[in-house]
């Protein structure tokens, strides 16, 4: 989702918002395709929460490089307290029930 998110910030800004935003819902639909199968497929294994913060991690996992190598964002500290705060999140969703 970061590439239909945000590449058209950077290759579609001087085309009218309606072209960026065709391109930015075909690309979301294919994930989207991608998305449904995997998540019925994931529901019978996982909770929906543990579904939902799987998809959090994923979704940090791919827009930090993202930002940092297509979007030429700087590297921030701030990257990294995200990732531990997800990784705290993951450990209390995934843990036994106490």
């Amino acid at each position: 989702m970061s590439f239909a998110w945000y590449a058209h910030l950077k290759e579609l800004n001087n085309k009218p918002w309606i072209i960026a935003a065709l391109i930015s819902w075909g690309i979301a639909l294919i994930e989207y395709l991608f998305q449904v199968p995997a998540n019925r497929i994931g529901f019978t294994v996982m909770s929906l929460a543990q579904l939902k913060i799987l998809q959090e991690v994923i979704t940090l996992a791919v827009f930090v490089p993202f930002a940092l190598f297509y979007m030429q964002q700087p590297l921030k500290l701030d990257f990294l307290w995200a990732g531990l705060c997800m990784l705290g999140a993951v450990y209390f969703m995934f843990r036994t029930n106490v």
